[in-house]
């Protein structure tokens, strides 16, 4: 944001700005909002001061949305006006606002879920961390999507562009991640452990090129084979579109991001909690065994026969929260919203974690209770609070790769294996390992017991 527009929204916001903390000349509201956990403390300032409030995350301030009447009226109802993309500070300078979401085949996410499989099968029973496990296989489905072909699961490559994406995933997290959010307009120009997550960046970006060049070189503009074929045949039709090749790279990585860490981490968060919560994962294994039975390859359309699981899977994603903070908006209009009025420029961060756990809603908002999305019958309910993946323009575009996918893999896992904990149940713990940007599932391991 330039300083003179920047200065603008700032003094009209203290004019006419939603209720928050006093924020301290430059640091802002630093003594209000810890590096690491921004999302908690949020929560706290909510208590005292209502659904919307404003903090200076930073010299600049932002306002804050929590709850689902709020989040809905600014991210559905008012669409236009709040549809601008905020500024992200520590991705910014890689993506320079380029990039979108992502789209695919449900036989291709069940022929990789077979390729899992086989891997599970492969380790006996015996003690894995099944954290790459997982994130190669969802990553091979974008993998199929972009660039046409799967890797090998032993691919040193594609190992290392995973470890990339997951290193990635947990800086943006770190404390350190959050303090360049609020004070990128110095940290940019000091050194530190901030920097290191542009540099990863800068790493996926280069591998993600020599793929394009790969196709490039290869190219028949009548047979497209993948996402990079057709962006190239549409840069060679229309040269003076945004169909460049700086954001064909861009928009790719971005699939990677969205569509690894994001279904991997829930999925790892989802075992752990079935693992606590054994008489869950006992119902669904007869859920399953009686609709799908025990060879025919679950499908999409099984989803609305199996309520029960198909619950879990929501109560999972509601739960475990993986981008608590969501994305910041920006409006792009003059605004009156909720009696205050907000200038144009202004950014503001629908919570979307705050929606998820909304009390009014949500009977027991930070505990697991798959009834959350059943009726009194045992039938599958709807939650309208339930927008794991934003809501409004800016929902995800990979909402339906992200649920078919947590649906497909979830069920042919435990349609082939049960989940055995390594510890007893009672000292399984859920707590992240990290909060920031992201909730980090803890590291853990289990084993996979076959059917």
């Amino acid at each position: 944001m330039e300083l003179g527009g920047a200065f603008t929204i700032f003094l009209a916001l203290c004019l006419s700005s939603p209720p928050g903390p006093t924020p301290i000349p430059f640091l802002g509201n630093l003594l209000q909002i810890s590096p690491n956990a921004p999302f908690q403390c949020l929560m706290k300032l909510r208590k005292k001061y209502g659904p919307m409030f404003t903090v200076y995350p930073g010299p600049w301030p932002v306002v804050i949305l929590c709850g689902h009447e709020l989040v809905k009226e600014a991210l559905v109802d008012r669409a236009d006006e709040f549809s601008g993309r905020g500024e992200m500070a520590t991705l910014d300078k890689n993506f320079q606002g380029h990039g979108v979401a992502m789209r695919s085949i449900e036989e291709r996410i069940q022929e990789e879920a077979g390729y899992l499989l086989e891997e599970f099968r492969k380790t006996k029973g015996a003690p894995i961390d099944p954290t790459f496990f997982l994130s190669r296989t969802v990553s091979n489905v974008i993998s199929l999507v972009v660039f046409g072909s799967r890797f090998d699961y032993e691919d040193k490559e594609f190992l290392n562009l995973l470890q990339m994406i997951n290193e990635s995933f947990i800086e943006m997290s770190t404390p350190w991640a959050q303090l360049y959010e609020m004070y990128s307009g110095i940290m940019r120009y000091l050194p530190g452990r901030h920097k290191h997550l542009y540099y990863v960046i800068e790493d996926l970006k280069d591998f993600v090129a020599s793929r394009v060049k790969v196709n490039e070189a290869s190219l028949d503009p009548h047979h497209p084979r993948d996402f990079i074929d057709c962006f190239l045949q549409d840069e060679k039709n229309n040269p003076h579109t945004e169909f460049d090749l700086k954001n064909l790279v861009l928009t790719t990585l971005n699939l990677f991001f969205a569509g690894t860490e994001t279904v991997s981490s829930t999925l790892c968060y989802g075992f752990l909690l079935l693992m606590k919560h054994p008489e869950v994962e006992d119902k669904i294994h007869k859920e399953i065994n009686q609709v799908i039975g025990p060879h025919r390859t679950p499908c999409v359309e099984d989803r609305v026969k199996i309520p029960y699981t198909d619950a879990i899977i929501q109560e999972f994603q509601r739960l475990t929260d993986i981008v608590p903070m969501g994305v910041p908006h920006n409006v792009i209009q003059d605004t009156h919203f909720q009696g205050y009025f907000l200038p144009k420029g202004t950014d503001v961060f629908p919570v979307i974690g705050s929606v998820l756990k909304d009390p009014k809603y949500f009977r027991y908002p930070d505990a697991f209770y798959p009834e959350h999305f059943l009726d009194e019958q045992g039938c599958f309910k709807k939650n309208e609070p339930f927008m794991p993946f934003s809501s409004g323009k800016r929902i995800c575009l990979g909402e339906a790769l992200a649920r078919m996918e947590l649906f497909l893999y979830f069920t042919s896992i435990l349609q082939n294996f049960s989940l055995r904990s390594l510890v007893p149940v009672a000292d399984i713990d859920i707590t992240p390992r990290m909060s920031g940007f992201g909730n980090i599932p803890p590291t853990y391991k289990l084993c996979l017991e076959a059917h």
